[in-house]
């Protein structure tokens, strides 16, 4: 199966470690995607959420509030300033995760919190 590494790191630690199907970013100039063999990139990420595809097919979503991202042709590093992952097992975990995630956009200043907010919405309607 054609996957990539992917690490999220902020100051608390690892937040998440994995091989991947793709990977989508808030990048500062626009939202992209990345695959296995992606082309070597270096760039800054603004205050939103990482939508992830596992190996397995499932999916995760981590919202952080800035950072960066190295892509490399078998590795992907995020060092993130802070990041919540956006999940659980059942909905008091998943709201738990949510109202976290909430809490780290607004603590923001940033023009786009609206828009991260929005995105924040749309995955706990997807959750539930």
């Amino acid at each position: 199966m054609n996957t990539t590494n992917l690490e999220i790191v902020t100051p608390e630690g690892l937040i998440f470690s994995g091989n991947v199907k793709s990977v989508t970013f808030p990048g500062s100039e626009g939202e992209f995607g990345v695959l296995p063999s992606h082309a070597a990139l270096l760039t800054s990420l603004k205050v939103g959420v990482i939508d992830i595809e596992l190996d397995d097919g499932k999916k995760e979503s981590i919202a952080i509030n800035w950072g960066f991202v190295k892509v490399e042709e078998t590795k992907v590093t995020v060092l993130a300033d802070g990041a919540v992952a956006i999940g659980g097992d059942n909905e008091s975990e998943i709201a738990v995760s949510l109202e976290k995630a909430r809490k780290l956009i607004q603590s923001m200043s940033d023009s786009n919190v609206a828009l991260a907010m929005a995105k924040v919405d749309s995955v706990s309607k997807k959750a539930y």
